[in-house]
């Protein structure tokens, strides 16, 4: 059942009916995302999930920018932050308290919240949705985000381990044209079909293995995750990590803190370095450095002010 490790999402839909999903599976992008910080196991199962998850959110929506899954709560791990672009670059960093770390997901994730928050390049929008932590698992968790945020039934599934990460969704999409397209008890009917479609899928989705939804071959698992129906699968869209922080968004965010105290910090340790959280690439500006950050204030350039 094994397969070569690859690092891609890949859409589907059934046929004749308003049921579609999202795969992804992670190999080698996810050990490069991991390179840079070594996670006990729980944590690192969990922030698999959470990126597998990210690139299935991202994957479903049209938009230009950034998707940004945080888990936020009282539990073992206090922060969860994982982030995806409209063109699939990955990274993620999590913050936990090591002493308080169990195999189950209530104790990891405690009380808290789930925030989506999606920024768009184009519009310079954003939207965010938050829902509260579920007690049985993230997949469950994001279900009622869809449910509730999004108003679309969903089907979730999750896997990761030291090697590979994976997820599964499957989605009960709205009618095409609503009642009035077609005559009553055709649409109806239609309605029906979709549902049944959609009460089977999420059933077979639900009783999938991890290694099954890691290692099964795609058309075998499209075949478990919906049986006897006719399934369009289109084209994999690669996945990749990359960190985008930059020389020029440390910038930014180091004049947000203005000139005295940057000085400040100069004057005391000679040098002011700001280290990003997800790639741990440590960026130095020397007292020269600093001092080019603070021209006139008419020949700065706007900055975001988020370092990474």
């Amino acid at each position: 059942m094994t397969t070569p490790a690859a690092d891609w999402v890949r859409r589907f839909a059934v046929e004749h009916r308003e049921v579609r999903g999202e795969l992804v599976r992670l190999g080698p992008a996810w050990l490069a995302l991991r390179e840079h910080a070594d996670y006990p196991p729980p944590v690192r199962r969990l922030l698999g999930e959470a990126v597998a998850a990210v690139v299935l959110l991202a994957s479903t929506l049209k938009f230009e920018g950034e998707l940004t899954l945080q888990m936020q709560g009282d539990g073992a791990v206090r922060l969860l932050v994982a982030q995806c672009t409209h063109d699939l670059r990955i990274r993620a960093v999590a913050r936990f308290d090591a002493a308080r770390l169990a195999d189950d997901f209530a104790t990891l994730a405690g009380t808290g919240s789930i925030v989506v928050t999606i920024e768009s390049d184009r519009m310079q929008s954003r939207y965010q949705g938050i829902v509260p932590i579920d007690g049985a698992s993230l997949a469950a968790t994001l279900e009622h985000y869809f449910e509730n945020s999004e108003q679309l039934p969903t089907r979730v599934q999750l896997a990761a381990d030291d090697a590979s990460a994976a997820g599964l969704l499957v989605q009960r999409l709205p009618q095409q044209g609503g009642i009035g397209a077609d005559l009553p008890t055709a649409a109806a009917a239609r309605e029906a079909e979709a549902w049944a479609t959609f009460e089977a899928a999420s059933a077979a989705v639900a009783d999938l293995g991890a290694d099954e939804l890691q290692l099964r071959a795609v058309s075998e698992l499209l075949q478990r995750a919906l049986p006897g129906f006719d399934v369009r699968l289109f084209d994999e869209r690669a996945v990749r990590f990359e960190c985008r922080c930059s020389r020029e968004r440390v910038a930014g965010m180091l004049r947000t803190l203005g000139a005295a105290e940057v000085q400040s910090i100069v004057a005391e340790q000679g040098a002011v370095t700001v280290t990003c959280e997800f790639c741990q690439k440590p960026w130095r500006f020397d007292a020269v450095d600093a001092a080019g950050l603070f021209g006139a204030a008419d020949a700065q350039p706007p900055v975001s002010p988020s370092v990474n």
